[in-house]
């Protein structure tokens, strides 16, 4: 490549760099910094104070519970809407009458706003007028109406069952493009060997898609960890900081009790894990382009 081409390349380039370092780095970078000084509503003066607002938020009750919460989350929706879309994945695949239209009703739940879902949801979950107690007590599953936004014991459930209903149709797709491309001929000499559906799922489909269940599964992990309007439209992180994940609480200390500086230091903590998945989704992609090179 010539010298001159290669300057050309920088010079397209350099609007998207400048507007990435702008949005994107820039914030990130003040992030880090803000999270050295201690800054409250009372006293708005930034003082720095160095790495005492980390060992606060170590040493805080909330911080334990904000990663065990976090954990339960991410592995949860992850875990569950993989699995619901792989298993509708499958049935789509198997061409069944109005495969269009089914499609369509599928994608339903993905396409509509967190907002407007986590709303939806809110009354359904309603303990007098909300439709999901008046089912279950119909069908003698409880006896009574529950609060199921309201118990510490329940928060969690429900909003990981809300999100993994809005979120199966992306997996779904990814799933059901990859079904798709499974060589035909592989299953029909499965199928001759005696094979039963169950065999060749385990023996020929999986091992054919696994590299995109791999990077479905640490893209999932990746915006699911990020996820931020349905837990705080639901339960705004309760009850008892139940519900409470990293996006939640540092929108809560920054902008609801101004305690920037704890709000940072959650966000840092929040980028590194990020870094982390965003690593391990470059790695996977990596290892996937490799292997359809060499297939």
């Amino acid at each position: 490549m010539s010298t001159q081409n290669r300057w050309l390349i920088w010079i397209f380039l350099a609007p998207t760099m400048v507007l990435m370092g702008v949005l994107l780095y820039y914030p990130m970078i003040g992030t880090v910094v803000e999270s050295f000084y201690d800054t409250s509503f009372i006293s708005p003066e930034p003082r720095f104070v160095g790495w005492a607002v980390y060992e606060k938020v170590w040493n805080s009750r909330q911080f334990p519970q904000v990663v065990w919460n976090s954990v339960v989350w991410t592995l949860g929706v992850v875990l569950l809407q993989n699995l619901l879309g792989f298993f509708v994945a499958m049935l789509l695949n198997q061409g069944l009458p109005a495969q269009g239209m089914l499609r369509a009703l599928v994608l339903l739940p993905f396409v509509l706003p967190g907002v407007v879902t986590a709303i939806l949801w809110r009354f359904m979950y309603d303990p007098q007028l909300g439709l999901i107690n008046s089912l279950m007590i119909r069908l003698g599953l409880v006896e009574d109406n529950a609060a199921w936004l309201a118990s510490s014991d329940t928060a969690m459930a429900a909003v990981i069952f809300v999100a993994v209903w809005k979120g199966f149709p992306f997996s779904m797709l990814i799933f059901l493009a990859a079904l798709q491309s499974v060589d035909r001929s592989q299953l029909e000499a499965a199928t001759l060997d005696g094979a039963g559906p169950w065999r060749r799922l385990i023996d020929v489909t999986l091992p054919a898609i696994k590299p995109v269940i791999l990077v479905n599964v640490v893209l999932t992990l990746i915006l699911t960890f990020n996820y931020f309007d349905i837990v705080w439209v639901m339960t705004r992180g309760g009850p008892q900081n139940a519900t409470h994940i990293f996006p939640t609480r540092i929108f809560e200390t920054g902008f609801g009790q101004f305690r920037f500086g704890e709000a940072a230091v959650y966000g840092v903590f929040s980028i590194l894990i990020l870094a982390v998945l965003a690593a391990l989704y470059v790695i996977v992609q990596k290892t996937a382009d490799g292997r359809r090179r060499t297939a």
